[in-house]
């Protein structure tokens, strides 16, 4: 499933971002990579979104959260 299909106050695993390149490696810089672990903190109506990532709090917008693909964890 996408990042965006996610409910917020869960923690998912990264599995893939299939985005531009340059939007690739800038999410690689932050810390967005394949198998990390990130807690989805709040989800808007209309796609954007805020995710913690290695005690770091990003937002996204429904592009990037399209495109990255996870699973869910189990606790």
């Amino acid at each position: 499933m996408t990042l965006y299909e996610g409910t917020a106050g869960r923690d998912y695993e990264i599995s893939g971002i299939y985005v531009e390149n340059n939007i690739t490696r800038r999410l690689e810089a932050l810390g967005l990579n394949d198998k990390t672990v990130i807690h989805m903190m709040t989800k808007k109506k209309h796609g954007a979104m805020i995710i913690k990532v290695r005690g770091t709090r990003l937002a996204l917008g429904r592009h990037i959260a399209k495109s990255i693909e996870v699973k869910e964890c189990k606790a």
